[in-house]
């Protein structure tokens, strides 16, 4: 079991989401440490990339930015060790698979390793091409954090079967972005991913509400939240911290509230 996987053992974990450089770096830091602080388990960090296919327009008016505060790949390391100063958190990164493919698979991956980011998300990485970063991945101990989609339909069972640390489940079709509506066939997904594998499981994509988060909890064994906190950076800026740490402890006790934990 990978240490991303431990996280989850008899808890259930919450992991936000914040866009790196987004307003600008000691922000982001900042945020890092709110969301550590207000009872993150994971905090999951955007690399902002200017063809974001999974994200919606708060993600994408993020990333624009962030591109406006000159981010670079090496911004966003930079900005891990910053926070490193202040927080253990265990960090993962969303990235696009051309990022880590430029900056050189091996060498990204063994930033990762020194900076102890634990695992990465890549949305447009296909379950078929895996290959092409898995085993590079594996000997730096970094997880590649599989997404599991109400689509995904025959291919579950050997994303599910080779997944580590936990696996992303898409709570909707669709791209990201805060909604009231959810996949009606939630449950029965996890439960079919759970047929196939131990690895734990956490619902992202739309969840921004305590409610909401309490009901994904019951689900799976995590709950993602990234939109909402991303709403708060563009609304409060360089003041987000503190709006971020207190929306995370409501979260956290949402979360908390949750009677159905899968060992």
């Amino acid at each position: 079991m990978s240490k991303l996987s431990e996280i989850f053992k008899n808890h259930k974990a919450f992991i936000p989401f914040v866009v790196a450089d987004d307003p600008d770096f000691d922000t982001t830091v900042q945020n890092i440490i709110a969301l550590a602080k207000g009872g993150a388990d994971i905090v999951e960090l955007g690399i902002p990339f200017s063809d974001p296919v999974a994200d919606g327009p708060v993600i994408q008016a993020a990333d624009l930015r962030a591109f406006q505060a000159n981010v670079r790949t090496e911004t966003v390391f930079e900005i891990v060790a910053a926070a490193r100063k202040e927080t253990a958190v265990p960090i993962v990164l969303l990235t696009y698979l051309n990022i880590p493919f430029k900056y050189d698979y091996d060498k990204f991956l063994q930033r990762c390793a020194d900076l102890q980011i634990q695992g990465l998300v890549i949305p447009d990485l296909p379950y078929e091409s895996r290959d092409e970063i898995v085993p590079i991945a594996i000997g730096y101990d970094v997880d590649i954090i599989p997404l599991i989609t109400p689509t995904s339909g025959q291919r579950i069972a050997k994303i599910a079967q080779n997944a580590t640390g936990f696996i992303y489940v898409v709570s909707s079709v669709g791209i990201t972005g805060e909604r009231d509506d959810f996949y009606d066939g939630l449950k029965e997904l996890v439960t079919t991913i759970r047929q196939y594998t131990n690895v734990p499981t956490a619902i992202g994509f739309g969840v921004h509400t305590p409610k909401q988060a309490h009901i994904m909890a019951e689900i799976a064994d995590g709950v993602i939240i990234g939109s909402a906190l991303v709403d708060i950076v563009a609304t409060k800026k360089q003041d987000a911290p503190n709006t971020i740490e207190a929306f995370t402890k409501k979260i956290r006790q949402a979360i908390d509230s949750s009677q159905t934990i899968h060992a």
